[in-house]
């Protein structure tokens, strides 16, 4: 039997997806009007995902309270958590929920034929039959709440939403975003806040919340979608029978609607909060934002990420060079939005200042109505052109299953047009047509079109107001104390009532009956087997080289590593500076935007990075390798390009180019700074550990907060410190490009080595031959404890306390990956997220003894390091049954197991011989999981207890919390 055949089901389309090896089909439920989308193809990570169009009435946050709170326990899965016991104890690849501004997602995806089953069955249950209607206690813990705990306590607001918009709205890029589309979009549902705003969040009630499900969350309005290698009848039989023909078809008006276009530009400015020691100049966002057509014309959709490309993303390109040049912020950044109905092109001057802001469009509409008159530079769109090309055929979203990421394209068009699922997911004719364009004049006339003619655009300034979070805490407080007092003796009790009702209900564990309906799967289910290691060891023309050999469509992967260890400890944050540099600067032959043209209309790209490698034999001394890398990815006919452009980066870069290094100074403490806003928790994590580890010191001293506060300084300080800043530079390459100072890593078929032997020569004739190593002795790097605090305007935190378990007596053992399970879904899980309302929480244990707990966009701050302070009182009593035993198991083995594309094989085997992790090793690390016990993780208390030991702490947050717990750091500072 076919799909086609299904009496349940009308097939509405059947296409050939050729570009993507699948079969589509379109198809309707005829009972309850649900619509599906089927890619079938060979992939055995297979994916399934319901969504549901929810447009936003206002900004309480409506639909992404209601993503989180649907995964709180369903109709057939009564568990409080389904979500968290299914990341336990599945063998999941991806599984997670998203809201969008007109959408909310349910995705999951797996390779294993019973877990996708058991995956599907638990999310169409919560999103139709959810337990929200029975406890409330959901809506008060995802969304918001009052928390007062006794009639003396100040009250104030809790929720896990709520705190992470809290943090969200602690970012100024978020604010941003947020402002430039709702301007954009008025009079649709744009123009409120899918997310919530936390001024607004506690505007919502539990009655609102509920009607907001019983209207949206039916199959009438929803989006299905299945991709991969599997029975499509059975599925669509098994859909039909257990949840859709239990509905009949409704009329949902969920409609996206169209935004009249306005007949001249809006502009809005908007303030956002810095701390009280950030200065205020130079640090306005700017934004020049214009709509697009629809994401219903294909050939519009792709033409602006090229535009985006050619205009605006690539190094040197104009209108990020007239800015630059203009002096108008430090960076420059471009976006297109296409996942909205319609789509937004914004050009964002970031670190400027608000009195700039006719310039900056004066700027822009002179750069645009030049390139309209004259012509683009066909180097760039052919660049443009054929990366977006090589990454579409390569299809490599990292950790992300492509399947996903069809399914989300897929919505793209979907959302808006019922008959119009596939048009923007093959895109080979697209590029064809595109190309065809170059020469016609086609993308000037957009140009034109829809950036200069086009009156529907908003110009936003974001400008800096010093304490504005301490202002507006306080304006909270008093608001929430005033309520208090104006309630009667009664009402304050109920309020402490309701407060210890939803702590009980949070500490009160699911039934064994209860979590015996989530299906798990048993160890047994579960290969000894470990992924295959591929690497063979070679000399390439006099290179040591390590050759992985694996099917890679003809695509060569080339990695470059040169070893930093003759370098100096004072040279460290230069390397870092040189990472930044090269690839982006001018070189003997090129400019620096024909240089990334040049790449990108031959290669899939060249980058550079900086990798650290531990000895895993030898941790004690606390022995590793750093290299700085170079990488690049090409068509094996196209090999010589990257070869020729990885010899021209290295050896011809101009790096006495004052004027760029200066620009490219400011772009990198602007992105790091960002950074540290958006993963304050990683941050955090590394910043504490360079406390005693000299490698993580060395990381921190090239990416994290002190290569900021270097690369800062010299930002500042630049006429003085510019000669130093050169000859470092040039220093570092002649000794570090050297081909005695290089190995190679290679990921291709067998195939891919022919001709490589010339290509490896003729780089390593034009690496430097000066024997300029500084140090013959390996660099020592000395650590200093500090534990600090680092003030921000944000309203959460980063909390994160770390130690070196073996430095105090303990040994690494593969149960230490199931103790992270346990830990991010269990015991932190419970107490920081649940209970203490934070977004996330995290920790990692690895093989040199680095461990680590983290929060992220926490509200509290001591109340967490007290709950790290519980985590081996917790161990030590740790008493789970055989199922949860299992289950703990079988999540730990979902995250070893992750499918790879052929460029992940490749790193990951190369990282293992860098690290001297043997297949024996690993084996045992397997097996060491695999046949875990509960005293196996009760012996991990030892592990925690030589991890506090250390008493490494690093906070990053507000500023008045941390002043509030100021006793708990030895130094206190800001960014």
């Amino acid at each position: 039997m076919s799909v086609k055949d299904l009496n349940q089901y009308e097939l509405v389309q059947e296409k050939d997806l050729k570009d993507l090896k699948s079969k589509g089909y379109l198809l309707k439920h005829k009972k309850s009007g649900a619509r599906i989308v089927l890619m079938e193809n060979d992939d055995d990570n297979k994916v399934f995902s319901i969504g549901f169009r929810t447009p936003p009435e206002d900004s309480t946050g409506l639909p992404h309270i209601l993503e989180h709170s649907v995964l709180c326990g369903s109709k057939n899965f009564p568990v409080k958590d389904p979500f968290v016991e299914l990341v336990k104890g599945s063998l999941n690849t991806f599984l997670n929920a998203m809201t969008y501004p007109d959408k909310t997602v349910y995705p999951v995806a797996s390779c294993n034929d019973k877990d996708f089953q058991n995956l599907m069955h638990v999310y169409m249950d919560a999103v139709f039959y959810p337990n929200i209607y029975k406890y409330d206690e959901i809506f008060r813990q995802e969304g918001w709440s009052y928390s007062l705990e006794d009639k003396d306590a100040e009250l104030s607001y809790n929720g896990v939403v709520y705190n992470e918009m809290k943090g969200a709205f602690s970012s100024p890029e978020g604010v941003l975003d947020r402002v430039v589309l709702n301007t954009l979009f008025p009079d649709t549902s744009y123009a409120n806040e899918s997310g919530g705003d936390p001024e607004v969040i506690p505007q919502l009630t539990y009655e609102q919340f509920l009607a907001f499900h019983k209207k949206y969350y039916h199959p009438s309005n929803s989006y299905i979608y299945l991709y991969g290698d599997m029975d499509m009848e059975e599925k669509l039989l098994w859909l039909d029978r257990e949840y859709l023909s239990q509905f009949d078809t409704e009329k949902i008006d969920s409609e996206i609607r169209f935004q009249e276009p306005f007949s001249e530009i809006k502009e809005v400015e908007i303030p956002y909060s810095i701390a009280s020691d950030e200065a205020e100049e130079d640090n306005t966002y700017l934004s020049y934002s214009k709509v697009i057509g629809t994401s219903l014309d294909k050939e519009l959709y792709m033409a602006f990420e090229i535009l985006d490309y050619a205009l605006l993303s690539a190094p040197g390109a104009p209108l990020k060079k007239a800015l630059v040049d203009a002096g108008i912020g430090k960076d420059i950044l471009g976006s297109y939005d296409n996942g909205i109905y319609q789509p937004i092109f914004s050009v964002i001057a970031k670190n400027a200042n608000a009195g700039q802001k006719e310039e900056f469009v004066r700027v822009i509409e002179n750069v645009l109505r030049d390139i309209a008159e004259n012509g683009l530079n066909r180097k760039a769109l052919e660049a443009g052109i054929n990366y977006q090309e090589f990454q579409y055929r390569e299809a490599d979203y990292g950790r992300y299953p492509k399947g996903l990421m069809y399914g989300l394209q897929i919505l793209d068009s979907w959302l808006y047009d019922d008959e119009k699922p596939f048009i923007n997911i093959e895109a080979l004719d697209t590029f064809a047509f595109l190309r065809s364009q170059m020469d016609t004049g086609y993308f000037e006339e957009l140009i034109r079109r829809y950036l200069l003619d086009n009156t529907h655009g908003a110009i936003v300034v974001v400008k800096p107001e010093r304490g504005r979070t301490a202002r507006m805490d306080k304006e909270l407080s008093e608001k929430l104390q005033a309520y208090k007092a104006g309630l009667s003796e009664e009402e304050v009790e109920e309020l402490v009532r309701r407060t210890h009702e939803l702590e009980a209900y949070q500490s009160e564990p699911s039934t064994e009956e209860e979590l015996a309906t989530i299906p798990v799967l048993r160890r047994e289910d579960i290969s000894r087997e470990i992924a295959p290691i591929y690497n063979e060891e070679m000399e390439i023309a006099g290179i040591p080289t390590v050759f992985h050999e694996i099917g890679t469509n003809g695509i060569g992967y080339i990695d470059l590593l040169f070893d930093l260890s003759g370098v100096p400890e004072e040279m460290l944050p230069y390397v870092g500076i040189l990472q930044a540099v090269l690839g982006i600067i001018d070189t003997e032959n090129y400019e620096y935007g024909e240089l990334f043209n040049e790449i990108n209309v031959h290669t899939g790209g060249i980058g550079t990075s900086l990798e650290l490698y531990p000895n895993v034999t030898n941790v004690r001394e606390k022995e590793f390798k750093a290299t700085f890398e170079i990488k690049a990815k090409a068509l094996y006919d196209k090999l010589p390009v990257a070869f020729a452009m990885m010899k021209e980066i290295l050896t011809k870069s101009k790096l006495s180019d004052e004027k760029r290094l200066k620009e490219i100074l400011a772009m990198t403490s602007s992105r790091l700074l960002m950074r540290f806003q958006s993963s304050g928790h990683t941050t955090a994590a590394l910043r504490a550990m360079s406390y005693a580890s000299p490698s993580a010191k060395l990381k921190d001293m090239t990416s994290g907060i002190e290569f900021y506060q270097k690369v800062a300084a010299i930002e500042k300080d630049f006429d003085n410190e510019k000669e130093k800043l050169i000859s470092n530079l040039e220093k570092l390459v002649k000794m570090l490009f050297r081909a005695d100072n290089m190995m190679m890593s290679y990921t291709a078929e067998r195939a891919g080595l022919e001709g490589l032997e010339a290509q490896v020569a003729d780089l390593k004739s034009g690496l430097f031959m000066e024997d300029l190593a500084l140090n013959q002795t390996p660099c020592v790097i000395h650590c200093e404890k500090k534990n600090e605090g680092f003030k921000t305007a944000s309203k959460v935190q980063y909390v994160a306390r770390v130690g070196n378990f073996i430095d105090n007596g303990a040994s690494y053992t593969g149960a230490l990956q199931i103790l992270k399970v346990i830990m991010g879904y269990e015991y932190l899980w419970q107490n920081i997220r649940v209970k203490g309302g934070a977004y996330g929480c995290m920790s990692n244990f690895n093989r040199i003894g680095e461990g680590f707990f983290v929060s992220y966009r926490d509200p509290n701050l001591k109340r967490t390091m007290e709950i790290y302070e519980g985590v081996a009182e917790y161990l030590r009593n740790f008493t789970v049954s055989d199922y949860d035993m299992n289950k703990y198991i079988i999540g730990t083995m979902s995250n070893l197991d992750q499918p790879m594309t052929p460029a992940a094989k490749g790193d990951r085997s190369m990282n293992l011989y860098m690290n001297h992790v043997s297949a024996k090793m690993i084996r045992e690390e397997r097996n060491q999981v695999l046949d875990a016990t509960q005293e196996d993780i009760r012996e991990l208390a030892q592990v925690v207890e030589a991890m506090m030991k250390a008493e490494q702490i690093c906070v990053i947050g507000s500023e008045d919390k941390i002043e509030e717990n100021s006793d708990m750091f030895e130094n206190v500072t800001s960014f």
